[in-house]
């Protein structure tokens, strides 16, 4: 099949269409949004935390998980897509391949659904108040310890 520019223009439309619904939105709301600042407003915002304190506040362990656990899924999505493109030319060339392609990808999805089952029971996307309450513990547990750690690295060098 030969190379044809005139192919790709649907993703062309679309990276067109979806810019000018970012940018008519942002253009929208400058026109049409209420303009009350107050000083909640105009205080910073960081990922769903307070911005007082240190900039240097030790996080909870959940956090670094939960971006984990995204990014792990989300790759192990991502190999569905090219499987899914290919299933058909795989089809296409016996009863035996399409088999073995199903099959291999049963298995990927399997492993996918224990891993998420594991992470389910482990409690990782329990955001309910008392692991909301536990999360807060260790991270006030995290800085008392970097606290007293500053503060005798303070006395061993006066």
């Amino acid at each position: 099949m030969p190379f044809r520019l005139y192919d790709y223009l649907p993703i062309l439309l679309m990276f067109i269409v979806a810019a000018g619904f970012a940018v008519g939105n942002v253009l929208l709301s400058q026109f049409v949004g209420q303009r009350n600042r107050t000083r909640t407003k105009l205080m910073p915002y960081e990922c769903g935390k307070d911005p007082v304190g240190s900039a240097r506040e030790r996080f909870s362990v959940k956090f670094y998980l939960i971006a984990m656990i995204f990014i792990l899924f989300d790759i192990e999505v991502i190999f569905l897509v090219p499987w899914a493109a290919v299933f058909k030319t795989l089809a296409a060339q016996g009863d035996a391949m399409r088999r073995f392609a199903y099959i291999e990808m049963m298995v990927f999805v399997g492993l996918l659904f224990v891993g998420y089952i594991y992470v389910v029971k482990k409690g990782a996307f329990d955001w309910g108040e008392k692991a909301r309450r536990e999360a807060e513990a260790e991270a006030r547990a995290l800085a008392d310890l970097e606290a007293r750690h500053i503060e005798q690295k303070k006395r061993t060098a006066a």
